[in-house]
């Protein structure tokens, strides 16, 4: 009897440990990642499973990383679709060039206010991407060298932005030009659609993923940074994305004229 009682005392004593382990591990994950340590202790320690404002938090973070991760693979499928069809028909440079503009004074801003990286780390990677949509319009147009002198002055400013030696007025401003940069690079894809009747090679995935992660970007950048600066650039980004979103349903079954030509 004893050794079967102390047996049970080694396994309860087991169960104990490893339950301690579990709740410490899920601890170091999700603090201060995902959750403040008041917050894990409201919801896992008290159980306090209804708890509005820590809720808001975990759904912010959770939104943020999530958006943050798929900005990751948001505008490959067009890069894959440009290297595919060997052509940017479509696609309008001085869109993108302002698209550019755009991300990259949301993420110099973000970085010079100390913002958390789950609230504007996707602008890094679109960035990135968004650099290289732009070398490949030119590389098909053959312009091949202003593609490469783009990047490098565009690695230079960026650098120049990111210095102590910009003023923080000056990085104010230019989160400030973010919505007209919106607006009319947004209006003049759309105007590109609209003149050629079709949609080119712009991607139905990156248009559709861009929308949705932009609606999802007003209620993270009202939760976890509190400018109105930043929510008001996401709320007219959700516009102007669903306007390209509606043309390219409007014009999904179009062909480019030289398509149907060949056809024929």
């Amino acid at each position: 009897m004893r050794k079967a009682w102390r047996a049970a005392e080694t396994g309860g004593s087991n169960l104990c440990n490893m339950a301690a382990e579990a709740a410490g591990l899920l601890r170091r994950v999700l603090v201060p990642i995902l959750l403040p340590e008041k917050c894990y202790d409201q919801i896992f320690v008290q159980w306090d499973l209804l708890h509005i404002p820590c809720l808001k938090i975990l759904l912010s973070k959770g939104l943020g990383l999530g958006i943050v991760a798929g900005s990751l693979l948001v505008k490959l499928p067009q890069v894959f679709k440009i290297l595919g069809a060997k052509s940017a028909e479509g696609l309008s440079l001085q869109s993108v060039m302002l698209e550019l503009v755009a991300l990259t004074g949301t993420m110099v801003y973000s970085i010079t206010n100390s913002f958390p990286f789950s609230s504007w780390g996707e602008a890094l990677f679109l960035m990135l991407q968004t650099i290289t949509i732009c070398f490949l319009i030119l590389h098909y147009r053959g312009q091949t060298v202003k593609g490469i002198t783009l990047l490098a002055c565009y690695a230079l400013v960026l650098l120049m932005l990111l210095s102590p030696l910009t003023p923080p007025a000056v990085v104010t401003l230019l989160q400030a030009s973010n919505m007209p940069a919106v607006v009319v690079g947004k209006l003049l894809q759309a105007a590109t659609n609209y003149r050629n009747g079709h949609t080119g090679q712009l991607s139905a995935i990156t248009v559709f993923l861009l929308f949705g992660g932009s609606l999802a970007r007003i209620f993270t950048s009202i939760q976890e940074t509190g400018d109105p600066l930043m929510a008001g650039t996401f709320v007219v980004s959700s516009l102007c994305n669903g306007l390209i979103a509606a043309q390219l349903l409007f014009y999904w079954n179009a062909e480019a004229p030289h398509k149907q030509k060949k056809e024929q």
